[in-house]
């Protein structure tokens, strides 16, 4: 009789083809990367930082795009997204998560190599596509793809919506958790004209699962087709629009003289009552 052994859990799949990722990168950098969204993020982030009464003297920024950030901030400590982040514990007063969460396998696990840098009551800011980011694309090619092959290939990373997104600030281990999102109208002439951008970013798809050969053009004009239909530019005719949603999040490291949350059913006037005062 042979002896049983308990079953070994099994590791979660693995989502992204991070050697996939760096090469789209590098082919982009070779290429001359586009910014456009970077420099879009900076100057979000930069305003957010303004609105904090701080002056912050240690910072790191985590990103794939290190050229852009260490001029954008000379006098940061600029490291990749890898899986275990090059940054030393209390090390930073503050820490930009920079346009690459939406690439990790485990984002919480990035957030928390982040929370571990920070000094007490530093800062992490992170900001990253969600929402219906390329929702309109991801649509048409779906369905073009079923029409003309029968099958579905992931071709497009899954974005997380908002609140979904801050949950992961609080379970990073980080306080005072806050998200927020703006919205950016992008056009352009036609899928294949969105698509050069994308990887012109370094914003190909690296799924892990994703179709290992050539995309066939039969579905790629046929998806132009739908996309033509579905996300029309409503200001430049025979264009297409789509929305680009980028979210932010920050929270602080837990810090003894921080500000704390009221705890529940601790407040001294009732809800309703605020509100009819306000109404009088």
């Amino acid at each position: 009789m042979s002896a049983s052994h308990p079953s070994q859990p099994t590791a979660p799949p693995r989502l992204i083809d991070r050697a996939a990722l760096l090469r789209n990168r590098a082919r982009a950098d070779r290429a001359g990367r586009e910014h456009w969204l970077h420099e879009l993020a900076l100057a979000e982030v930069q305003d957010r930082l303004a609105d904090i009464n701080r002056r912050f003297t240690a910072a790191a920024v985590v990103t794939g795009n290190p050229d852009f950030w260490r001029a954008a901030m000379p006098g940061a400590q600029v490291v990749a997204d890898a899986p275990q982040l090059e940054l030393a514990p209390a090390a930073h007063d503050l820490v930009i998560h920079a346009l690459a969460l939406h690439w990790a396998d485990d984002p919480v696990g990035q957030i928390v190599q982040a929370a571990r840098a920070l000094r007490p009551d530093g800062l992490f800011l992170a900001v990253l596509p969600g929402g219906q980011t390329l929702a309109p694309l991801r649509a048409a090619l779906a369905q073009a793809e079923v029409e003309i092959t029968g099958g579905l290939s992931p071709r497009i990373a899954p974005f997380g919506e908002i609140r979904d997104l801050g949950a992961l600030v609080q379970r990073g281990g980080l306080a005072l958790p806050v998200a927020d999102q703006i919205t950016q109208a992008v056009s352009y002439r036609d899928l294949f004209h969105l698509a050069r951008d994308l990887r012109a970013m370094g914003e190909g798809n690296a799924l892990d699962r994703r179709l290992r050969r050539p995309t066939a053009r039969a579905v790629m004009l046929r998806a132009a087709e739908i996309l033509a239909t579905t996300a029309p530019d409503p200001d430049n005719p025979g264009r297409i629009r789509l929305g680009l949603d980028l979210v932010f999040l920050t929270g602080w490291a837990p810090a003894e003289n921080q500000q704390k949350p009221l705890r529940p059913g601790s407040a001294q006037i009732r809800l309703a009552d605020a509100l009819s005062k306000r109404t009088t």
